[in-house]
Order: C-alpha cells, then sequence, then structure tokens
C-alpha cells in the first residue's frame, strides 16, 4: 500500500472550519489508494449525520447514534477538532465515511500504560467488509510510526463486534489477554472489551 502525506491544498491560515481545518489542524493528510485521512469540515456535518445516525454503527463502537445534523456539527467542532483524529473520505465520492484517530478523541477506560495512547475507529455501514477500516488503521500508523516517539498503542473491541478486532490484528495488535469493563461506553455495562496492544518501537 502507498501512503503520501500531503498538506491540504484548501488550508488558508485563519480562514473558518467551513471547509478549512483551523490552523492547529493544518496537518498533513494521509493518501492511499482508496482513503484520504483528511482533518474535518463543517461541511462534513450532513454526511457524519447520515451515516452516524445509523443505530447499527455507534453502539458497536461505544457512542450513541447521533439525533441531528446540528448534533453532528458540534462533534466536528468538538471532539473532532484536535490533530490526532481524521476524517475517512473515500477517494471516489469525496464523502467521509467514517472516522479514525488515536489520543484524545478515544477516551475509554482500557488498561493502558503510563501516557500510552487509545486508538479507534469506525466506518459507516455500507462500507464494511471491504478492508476500509484495516486501509485507514495501516496508514495511521505509517503516519505515527514516521513522525512521533509513539511506543505503543492500545485498543479494544467488544466482544460481540469481533470484525473490529480482526482489523486491528491484521495491522499488527496482538491480544493482551485481558478483557474490561467500562460503563462510560455507550451501552458498555455488561459488554466486555477485549483489550490489544501494538508495540511500535
Amino acid at each position: 500500500m502507498t501512503i503520501r502525506l500531503e498538506q491540504p491544498e484548501d488550508y488558508r491560515e485563519g480562514e473558518d472550519l467551513t471547509r478549512t481545518p483551523s490552523a492547529e489542524k493544518a496537518k498533513l493528510m494521509l493518501r492511499t489508494e482508496r482513503l484520504t485521512l483528511r482533518p474535518w469540515f463543517e461541511s462534513d456535518a450532513d454526511s457524519l449525520f447520515k451515516y452516524a445516525s445509523d443505530p447499527d454503527v455507534g453502539p458497536r463502537a461505544g457512542w450513541p447514534p447521533h439525533n441531528s445534523v446540528e448534533e453532528s456539527l458540534e462533534i466536528i467542532r468538538t471532539v473532532f477538532r484536535n490533530d490526532s483524529n481524521w476524517a475517512i473520505e473515500l477517494n471516489a465520492t469525496g464523502e467521509a465515511i467514517g472516522a479514525i484517530g488515536y489520543g484524545p478523541s478515544c477516551e475509554c477506560n482500557l488498561p493502558a500504560r503510563e501516557g500510552e495512547p487509545l486508538c479507534g475507529y469506525w466506518v459507516a455501514k455500507p462500507y464494511w467488509n471491504q478492508g476500509i477500516c484495516t486501509e485507514a488503521l495501516q496508514a495511521m500508523l505509517d503516519y505515527i510510526r514516521r513522525t512521533t516517539d509513539i511506543q505503543s498503542l492500545i485498543s479494544g473491541h467488544f466482544v460481540d463486534n469481533p470484525a473490529s478486532g480482526r482489523v486491528m490484528e491484521k495491522c499488527g495488535f496482538q491480544p493482551t489477554g485481558e478483557t474490561c469493563i467500562d460503563e462510560t461506553q455507550y451501552q458498555g455495562k455488561d459488554r466486555p472489551i477485549r483489550v490489544l496492544r501494538l508495540e511500535l518501537k
């Protein structure tokens, strides 16, 4: 897989978020054959709501379905407004079809080492079982290896969502042998989370 790092062409420092990222998000985009990992824009709110309102999507990852475009827009402005979260854009359409990131936007009570980031991702239901999450995760991991000194990443998946675990293992994550419960996650009570870790260094 070929991965290219590029600065967003439409970024101009000082412009708002209607189509361009804020100054702190003027980071490199990650391009693969099918995908571009890029900052979220306010103009993505309709697409985000279309896919994140699906009751089969969010609960699998521990968050509730979105209830309105306005809610999706607020999430873009808050949760997604950091330098370690990307929209997963399908190159063929230019539409944001999911999210991927590590660190602040992926909080979960996993047994992490001190300072160890947690990573997470999701993709819209029409794009399940097409290798999209695997391609996006591989791109993000390559970026982390090339641009940070992060030693390891931790992640996890609800045991009733084994497909997410297969994505992690394809990208080198290894099960730690631990499971945990995180009641702060949406529908997290009594849903064990299988823990995996990737050693980067």
